[in-house]
């Protein structure tokens, strides 16, 4: 039993750090978008214009993500996903021409969320117990997290040893491109380690994943079984709101320089420090959920979130600049409580094995859609109230995001409970 557990373990592990790394490579610019724009020789604009089209791709390539997992085997999906994804990666580092560019972000979107997005979700689903599945997807996210920021933290040594003191184009390619290649070098590591160490059993019937029937065609009796689980769209809707709770991370930066006035260094300093909260928030969410119940911590996690999102909002920038830095390392810490449980909510939903791909990929698709969307908020509270107005705008609605997010989990929750004290019923007038 110790050792099925290690293997398990170990398994789990490797889709962690699959997860983790499949996203850094694709969104180098978060480290390197201005050498990324020297190098490549390319317009901001241009490179805008590539990550629109890559959000684009992605939400549509969430609902058939979860077909495909269910049509073929989840393991082989990551693996052949991470090694494409790699493989592009080695490609983009020989700097071509901006329309090649086009063609690997493209490459990567189909690889990073079409064959790969479902598939590793199912694998953790699978891979986990009933009653480990709270901490397992808290884990899931928070290593993730672990895994980003230990691969950027190598990478920004490489790429400063490389680099030095010189300010040359050639000497900034030279630095680009061995980081290009450490995640793409990782990403083929890790796909030959899951294709060979990767062996999921579905708990419920002990059967090795090559044994389970593959999923059923895309009919119409398919999708009513998918369409028609309650539980299926009240996820979607947790999620959605719950995502828009969660992308205030990206703006918390931008309103410490405007709104209170810190300096850069101070502001990456705790940003930074927030970021650290995503292993923790994660992590310790996911076993408090095994414990006190996933949706209970998820409802507790979002109104903290709400609550501290409306003081950042709303307190005077007169303060002492320690309120703010405690209120989004707080906030921090909540989000990723946060994200670390709302897939945890998976395991209640009372879903079909053979359909699970194709709810995920449904579920995704709706929680997700604020990808495309908040920007555009963001835009519009900007040019409706001004820059410092803008942010405080923008926390506000998703706090408000925050309480609607409590109240569909509150419906989830119930109708969990619900569920359940129906099938107990059942199975006891069966037995009677």
């Amino acid at each position: 039993m110790k050792s099925n557990n290690l293997k398990r373990y170990f398994q789990f592990m490797l889709i962690v750090l699959a997860a983790g790394a499949i996203f850094p490579l694709i969104y180098l610019r978060t480290n390197y978008q201005g050498t990324i724009l020297e190098v490549y020789g390319m317009s901001l604009s241009q490179l805008n214009s590539i990550f629109s089209v890559l959000g684009v791709a992605f939400i549509i390539g969430y609902f058939p993500s979860g077909w495909i997992s269910d049509r073929f085997s989840a393991k082989k999906l990551i693996s052949v996903s991470l090694f494409f994804v790699g493989l592009a990666g080695i490609w983009f580092a020989q700097v071509p021409s901006y329309p090649v560019v086009i063609l690997i972000f493209a490459i990567w979107g189909i690889f990073s969320v079409l064959t790969f997005w479902a598939a590793h979700l199912k694998l953790v689903k699978l891979i986990s117990k009933k009653e480990e599945e709270g901490r397992f997807f808290g884990i899931l996210d928070g290593g993730r997290g672990v895994v980003e920021a230990t691969l950027a933290s190598i990478a920004v040594f490489i790429f400063s040893r490389v680099l030095g003191t010189s300010t040359a184009v050639a000497d900034k390619q030279d630095a680009l491109v061995n980081v290009i290649y450490l995640y793409s070098g990782v990403l083929i590591a890790v796909s030959v380690l899951i294709m060979i160490f990767v062996d999921v059993e579905d708990n419920s019937t002990k059967k090795t994943e090559k044994d389970v029937k593959k999923g059923p065609s895309l009919n119409l009796a398919t999708l009513k079984k998918v369409f028609a689980n309650k539980f299926v769209w009240l996820l979607g809707g947790i999620i959605f709101m719950s995502y828009i709770v969660t992308w205030t991370v990206y703006y918390f930066g931008g309103f410490l320089e405007t709104n209170v006035g810190m300096n850069a260094s101070i502001v990456g300093t705790i940003t930074v420090t927030m970021l650290w909260m995503r292993p923790i928030g994660g992590v310790v969410g996911g076993f408090l959920g095994d414990k006190f119940g996933k949706s209970s911590i998820l409802i507790i996690a979002l109104g903290l979130a709400t609550l501290f999102l409306t003081a950042v909002a709303i307190l005077p920038t007169t303060l002492p600049n320690f309120y703010f830095s405690a209120l989004i390392i707080l906030s921090g810490l909540s989000v990723y409580t946060i994200r670390g449980l709302y897939w945890a909510l998976l395991g209640d939903c009372d879903i079909d094995d053979e359909v699970l791909g194709l709810s995920i990929g449904l579920v995704s698709f709706i929680g997700y859609l604020p990808d495309i969307l908040l920007p555009l908020v963001m835009s519009l509270m900007l040019s409706s109230f001004g820059d410092a107005g803008g942010y405080n705008a923008y926390f506000i609605f998703s706090a408000v995001a925050g309480v609607l997010g409590i109240i569909i989990t509150l419906i989830f929750k119930t109708t969990v409970n619900r569920n359940v004290k129906y099938t107990e019923q059942e199975s006891h007038q069966s037995a009677v």
